[in-house]
């Protein structure tokens, strides 16, 4: 969670998806979270760097209807940047129901 959460940002969905099953955890979730591990080995030298020019935020969101096919629920996701570095991100499944792509971004913007 530390390495999400402080220096590697691309990684949160995986580790968000795999948190889910922490207290039935199987031979295949395991594999898993060793794939993870073997690529935060491979990409050591990878991580977020601020640079001082140009210091803009900048911030993009999206959703993605129905990603689920028995509830209908739609993720939402964003992310900010403050000098070329993430500073804020989250993908979080929303509790209401959207039925078209155009319904889950108005609900978006009401968030």
């Amino acid at each position: 969670m530390y390495d999400m959460h402080c220096t590697r940002s691309n990684i949160a969905f995986v580790i968000y998806k795999l948190s889910r099953y922490t207290s039935k955890l199987n031979t295949d979730y395991w594999k898993a979270i060793t794939r993870v591990f073997g690529y935060l080995k491979r990409t050591i030298d990878l991580g977020l760097f601020y640079s001082d020019f140009p210091v803009v935020m900048e911030g993009y969101s999206d959703a993605s209807w129905m990603t689920s096919s028995s509830d209908n629920k739609f993720i939402l996701g964003w992310i900010f940047s403050f000098g070329g570095g993430v500073i804020s991100w989250a993908s979080k499944k929303q509790t209401c129901i959207s039925y078209s792509t155009m319904e889950s971004k108005f609900i978006v913007m009401l968030l």
